[in-house]
């Protein structure tokens, strides 16, 4: 979800944070609550965020007499739950690689160091897998030094992995290792893993914080309006963007055709189309679109280079998945395996203009896996370091089953249980898509 596309924008769903119980520790974090005295201020939990601060929102609750929905806001609190020099903290990444994995695992090690004096702080290597003993993955001790360069890096140095495992097993591990506060940074996949751990960890009655950070560069997640990767992601996409114009001018009906991430949600497909304002057909999961007849793809094509003799489309991975017929193998994290729609695509508009004895030079750029390795850019890099003090905050406050997000512009703790039910994808109606098809000239409507 974000500030102004969303599935889940009900008033009946509980953003309550749990805790592991009362704070009896005072923060050892120069801070206090003194407002005007040039020093930063503690964060008490009676500080809310509205979800939906319009005014129309205002009136609807002061006319009915109801509270509105809040999110609990995120930061430093006065009183914390663990004892920094007793506690131990482990450090997960999980999923496909995203810019800025090494910046947040970075953040984690320094804020929980250097700000909190944590000694014992431990990366576990290649995802949930690492908690299994039969992979053999051994625990890599992190300290300030062991991390010192690697947010210049892309991917991971923790290494990760897709797929679900034994939770009885990951929590058995957790309380072999004495690990008191662990760190989740992944998407989808690895928030509903971390919820399921927090459940068994609180069936158990044990003492463990399970924290999330949002790891998605598809921008998928529902209560965050922004997760790490995705501005780094645009940037990049752009790029390929900025190949398949030049490529399109440069040969008499040129067409590119670039294919971006975005399984279900088209996020990048149309802020990188956005940015570059050169692309003619954005094509996302949330629209179905008919390749064929009077409204379709092909037949705006023929038009477009009718006109001007060349065009640029760009296609979000997720998208025209109904255009196929066998569907329903799944990968090892559970999801449904995606044809290959650019592909797919490069080769029907050939073939058709070829039908049509119209020659035409297309050229097909695929650059997700050069976009998922890349370092972050700078304004990552910033969102990665304030997620992780973020999550330590919270994690050393003893709160758990959360995730951190963010939510008009300020940090926010997300129950995993709202973080994980359903999807934020592009409203077709909203303001983002309407600049797209603005931008682009295409039809609102690419089907019959």
């Amino acid at each position: 979800m974000s500030d102004s596309s969303s599935d889940t924008t009900s008033d009946i769903v509980d953003l309550s944070v749990p805790t592991l119980g009362e704070r009896r520790v005072d923060s050892p974090l120069n801070l206090n609550t003194t407002q005007g005295d040039e020093i930063a201020n503690f964060v008490e939990d009676d500080r809310r965020l509205l979800m939906d601060a319009s005014l129309r929102s205002f009136r609807e609750h002061c006319e009915a007499r109801t509270e509105p929905v809040t999110f609990e806001k995120a930061g430093p609190r006065s009183r914390i739950y663990f004892d920094p020099s007793k506690v131990k903290a482990a450090i997960v990444t999980c999923g496909g690689l995203c810019p800025g994995l090494n910046n947040v695992i970075r953040g984690l090690v320094a804020q929980l160091w250097y700000r909190y004096g944590v000694r014992s702080i431990f990366g576990i290597r290649y995802g949930y897998q690492g908690f299994i003993a039969k992979y053999g993955h051994s625990l890599v001790e992190l300290d300030p030094a062991a991390v010192s360069d690697i947010h210049e890096m892309g991917g991971t140095m923790l290494g990760s992995s897709r797929g679900s495992q034994d939770i009885e097993a990951i929590v058995d591990s957790l309380e072999r290792m004495n690990v008191r506060i662990l760190f989740t940074v992944g998407g989808d996949g690895t928030l509903r893993g971390a919820q399921s751990l927090h459940e068994e960890v609180t069936r158990r009655g044990l003492k463990i914080a399970v924290v999330g950070v949002p790891k998605t560069i598809d921008n998928d997640i529902p209560y965050i309006s922004r997760t790490f990767g995705y501005d780094t992601a645009v940037d990049m996409a752009t790029l390929a963007i900025r190949s398949a114009h030049v490529e399109s001018q440069g040969a008499p009906n040129g067409v590119g055709v670039v294919k971006l991430m975005g399984r279900h949600s088209g996020y990048i497909a149309c802020s990188a189309a956005l940015a570059m304002r050169e692309v003619n057909v954005v094509l996302v999961p949330e629209q179905r679109f008919d390749l064929e007849g009077e409204h379709g793809i092909l037949r705006f094509l023929e038009q477009r280079l009718e006109q001007r003799g060349h065009a640029v489309v760009v296609v979000a991975e997720g998208a025209g998945q109904e255009i196929f017929e066998a569907m329903g193998e799944l990968d090892a994290s559970g999801n449904v395996k995606l044809q290959n729609i650019g592909r797919f695509l490069s080769d029907r508009i050939k073939a058709h203009f070829k039908d049509l004895k119209r020659e035409i030079n297309l050229k097909y750029i695929d650059p997700s896996y050069i976009i998922r390795a890349a370092p972050a850019n700078s304004k990552d890099a910033i969102f990665c370091g304030n997620l992780a003090e973020h999550a330590a905050h919270a994690g050393m406050a003893g709160k758990t089953g959360i995730v951190v997000g963010l939510w008009h512009d300020q940090f926010t703790h997300v129950p995993l249980t709202a973080a994980t039910n359903g999807r934020k994808v592009v409203d077709l109606e909203g303001e983002l898509w309407r600049s797209t098809l603005e931008s682009t000239g295409q039809p609102p409507i690419l089907h019959g």
